[in-house]
């Protein structure tokens, strides 16, 4: 509790939005206003964003307000917070007053996948003289100067009628009325960034935003029945970010699937809460929906449902009989959910245009947790041509097919089973015209197999072990990973250090832990040409 005199200070209401007067980044929301048992004058209650406060809004057993958790809470006077500012105000702060280098330094913004961005301070050095007029402005960071009211009529307008781009990341809005009002004195304004304003669930006074393409918002607290509100007002939507929300259900207000989003091209739902796949296939419809990001959710599983399954899923309509769903879908990133079963990788397939694809940090895509490497994904997706951000090339797609065929040969001996679990085996098995090898009688073709010879180039990258050229050596695909294990020993003299093999795999982030000592080259998939790290046991 902060006990400062009373002095004339600004009025406060509870929902109001504020900042500590001293640090437009520690921002909260007024909870109460009036007097504290035991304390002289008025005190202002304030439940603070970031959680570091005092306590839960109680105080000695007299509860005040409900804080948002045990620390988030505290009491001041009035004069150390700020109600915030006019947006014209924070112009004039950000690009006609001088700031000193510490400042300019720690000047960021948020961009719409949430990665901090460092700001050139328009207006600065040459341009100085040129961008101080507001007028020439094309884009605007105000983000974090404790923005909370549009100002008088008309004044947004006068001043920058050229703005195009618009951050207002971390400021005091809340009210969607006040929102519109900068647009509307805004008609070149194509983007515009909203991210950490708490904003009111109570979508009202909102007009036709029609200039608005890109719209941010990021960890706003907004939930998709209030997109479904939203939509109405932004006909020319073409980018719609949405992180960090807590969404865990698609709500359409109308029908079974979402309408409408003629001209949305991106939809970002990234580190949210959906766990249920049947909630995504509700934005199915969106005809012209060429990315969804859906990083970071709780899915553990994905399905595109048959043409039945999609004729009861669209309402059962006559005219519904043929609908596809996610028809123009590019784009599916699918990175740090819960994915463990391949028939989800398969499945992806079946969307008609996806080639760009992100499966990491999910179990199925991870070894080390038992998933499948690289080259699997590559050769059970026909059509991926980036897989988790790095591009495949056509010799990777020929290599990884190639290798994933004899990898199943190496396997599995029943038809139906591989069937089952490998649709796409037959199918590619054919196209590179790989021919079955069987044992024989005294085992003619299994030595045939033995006797085949793998290039594998061997790198040491263990601390200890000092700088060693590569080696290339010619193996038997039969050859063991303990056996190489000895090898390596052998070739780079490794006198009392334990290696440890890993696979280097081209486009990967990480390379594979080899440790299973049975397992052979054969066995594992490896082809020519690939490369082994050698490292050491620590």
């Amino acid at each position: 509790m902060q006990d400062d005199s009373a002095e004339s200070s600004p009025e406060f209401r509870v929902g109001q939005r504020v900042h500590s007067a001293n640090d437009p980044r520690r921002i909260g929301t007024v909870k109460y206003v009036g007097p504290i048992e035991g304390h002289a004058g008025e005190w202002v209650g304030v439940d603070w964003d970031t959680g570091e406060a005092k306590h839960d809004g109680s105080v000695n057993g007299i509860r005040y307000f409900q804080a948002g958790s045990d620390r988030s809470g505290s009491f001041v006077r009035a004069k150390v917070i700020s109600p915030g500012i006019s947006v014209i105000r924070a112009l004039e702060l950000r690009y006609r007053t001088d700031s000193t280098k510490e400042e300019e330094d720690e000047m960021y913004v948020f961009s719409a996948s949430n990665k901090r961005v460092s700001v050139q301070l328009v207006g600065k050095d040459k341009i100085q003289d040129k961008l101080s007029r507001f007028e020439e402005l094309t884009g605007a960071s105000l983000s974090y100067l404790g923005v909370s009211t549009p100002g008088d009529p008309g004044q947004i307008g006068t001043a920058v009628p050229n703005l195009k781009e618009l951050d207002l990341t971390g400021n005091l809005l809340s009210e969607w009325k006040d929102v519109s009002t900068i647009c509307e004195q805004l008609p070149a304004l194509a983007a515009l960034n909203l991210s950490n304003n708490l904003m009111s669930l109570d979508i009202c006074g909102l007009a036709q935003l029609k200039s608005i393409r890109i719209l941010v918002l990021n960890d706003t607290g907004i939930k998709w029945t209030q997109i479904e509100k939203l939509k109405h007002s932004l006909p020319a939507i073409e980018e719609l970010h949405l992180m960090g929300n807590n969404i865990s259900t698609i709500e359409p207000t109308s029908s079974s699937v979402v309408q409408g989003f003629d001209s949305l091209r991106l939809l970002n739902l990234e580190d949210n809460c959906i766990a249920e796949w049947d909630e995504i296939l509700k934005l199915s419809q969106i005809r012209g929906l060429e990315q969804l990001h859906l990083n970071k959710n709780n899915l553990n599983r994905i399905y595109y449902p048959h043409n039945t399954r999609i004729h009861e899923f669209l309402g059962g309509n006559e005219s519904q009989k043929e609908r596809k769903l996610f028809t123009n879908l590019r784009c599916l990133l699918l990175g740090g959910n819960n994915i463990e079963d391949l028939a989800s990788v398969d499945v992806l397939n079946s969307f008609p245009k996806l080639v760009d694809i992100r499966l990491s940090e999910n179990p199925v895509a991870d070894p080390g947790r038992g998933g499948i490497p690289r080259f699997v994904l590559i050769a059970r997706l026909a059509k991926v041509e980036i897989l988790n951000g790095s591009e495949v090339s056509p010799r990777e797609r020929k290599d990884s097919e190639i290798r994933y065929v004899r990898l199943v040969m190496s396997k599995l001996h029943d038809p139906q089973e591989i069937k089952q679990v490998h649709p796409r085996f037959a199918e590619l098995k054919n196209f590179h015209g790989i021919e079955d090898e069987r044992p024989s009688v005294g085992g003619a073709s299994l030595q045939k197999m033995a006797s085949g010879l793998l290039s594998i180039t061997l790198k040491c990258v263990g601390a200890t072990m000092g700088e060693k050229p590569p080696l290339t050596k010619k193996l038997p695909a039969t050859t063991t990973v303990g056996k190489l294990k000895s090898l390596s020993e052998s070739f780079f003299k490794l006198k009392s250090i334990k290696p440890k093999l890993f696979l280097q795999e081209e486009g990967s982030p990480l390379p594979i832990l080899l440790d299973d000592e049975m397992e052979s080259l054969m066995d594992l998939g490896i082809g020519n040409g690939s490369t082994i790290l050698i490292d050491e046991e620590s």
